[in-house]
């Protein structure tokens, strides 16, 4: 650990999801005001904020998350009004998107505005917005009386942190505060939608989904690096989980995608090698599968009826599989409508594209 981020006295505090305590909000809010950092809920993952127009500020969210430099951060507000001043030639349908999915998980990639430090869009002419839904977030932007920028709250390349005790287990010592609400309720980022380009494009799926925007704007592309099965190169990314290793255990990782059927049979042939050559195995399973696997850690993401389980559960078990010292996790691929597209792209970056497709 670098000596900056070493001398860091990591404060925690709990605080009411439904009504956060206004002087721990204010207490918060006194420290990203002086340029620290603080860890917050958000409803999709923690998020490690900081003053969003104060460069030195942005700059330790990169050094204390080992973060690259070139990896845009979003940008969170409380107000519709802090978008107008952060964001320029903003197209006719922004104002649509904003009234059906504002507050929440939708992030706006939009042409960013002079007022806007460069390290906090990455070096790009672009800025990402959104407003989170949840009490706690809004409660902080509003009394920092600043935007502030968060990406996840974890080391750069981890898997998201979707608990206080994640945010804890990365980043302790190396920033100000951890503000504990509990779990978050989505588990996965937030859809990253370019409004620069036309039609509007997906660069990260996340809480909204593809079919939601499609009921909105009519038209919508997604960026090819978001749906890939294997890696495919982005120069520059204009989103993050876009070019950079993301979401990943520590474990190695194979996703096995394809008919249902042929999935756990696969898997259980997998399994069953692996364990023979002295490595210890977990399955990354489904309620609908649990009882067809007998060897190996087992644990279900939720029901493949139900994907939002799925999301909330997958980073916390890719973390508790960390814990138990899996050397390797296999998981089933889910079907990629509504949420199981956000799911499918943080699986396949999670096992770095190390995919097998059964029929």
């Amino acid at each position: 650990m670098d000596s900056l981020t070493n001398m860091k006295k990591t404060i925690i505090l709990k605080v009411n999801c439904e009504n956060p305590e206004y002087e721990k909000i204010t207490f918060a809010a006194k420290i990203i005001r002086n340029g620290g950092l603080v860890a917050f809920p958000t409803e999709t993952v923690y998020g490690l904020g900081a003053d969003a127009l104060n460069p030195e500020a942005v700059r330790g969210i990169y050094l204390a998350k080992m973060r690259p430099l070139d990896n845009p951060i979003i940008v969170h507000i409380s107000s519709k009004s802090d978008l107008y001043r952060l964001a320029e030639d903003l197209p006719k349908y922004a104002e649509d998107l904003m009234i059906r999915f504002w507050p929440g998980p939708l992030t706006l990639v939009l042409k960013a505005s002079s007022i806007v430090p460069r390290v906090t869009t990455g070096g790009l002419d672009t800025i990402a917005i959104r407003m989170p839904k949840h009490k706690v977030a809004l409660a902080l932007i509003e009394a920092s009386k600043t935007p502030i920028a968060a990406p996840s709250a974890n080391i750069a390349g981890r898997p998201s942190p979707t608990m206080a005790e994640h945010v804890i287990q990365d980043l302790f010592g190396r920033i100000d505060l951890i503000l504990d609400a509990g779990p978050t309720s989505i588990g996965v980022e937030s859809t990253v939608l370019d409004l620069t380009h036309d039609p509007p494009q997906i660069l990260r799926p996340g809480g909204v989904t593809y079919e939601e925007l499609r009921k909105v704007l009519g038209k919508v592309m997604i960026h090819p690096a978001a749906i890939a099965k294997s890696e495919v190169p982005v120069e520059h990314a204009r989103s993050p989980g876009l070019k950079h290793k993301h979401y990943a255990p520590k474990a190695d990782m194979i996703v096995v995608e394809g008919d249902f059927n042929a999935i756990i049979e696969k898997i259980r042939e997998l399994a069953y090698q692996y364990l023979k050559d002295g490595k210890k195995v977990g399955i990354l399973a489904t309620n609908e599968s649990l009882g067809r696997y007998e060897l190996g850690i087992i644990k279900s993401m939720g029901s493949r009826e139900d994907l939002k389980s799925a999301a909330r559960n997958l980073f916390k078990l890719l973390r508790e599989f960390d814990d138990d010292g899996v050397d390797i996790i296999i998981a089933e691929g889910v079907p990629e409508n509504g949420l199981g597209l956000a799911i499918m792209n943080r699986l396949r970056r999670a096992a770095g594209y190390n995919v097998i497709r059964v029929s």
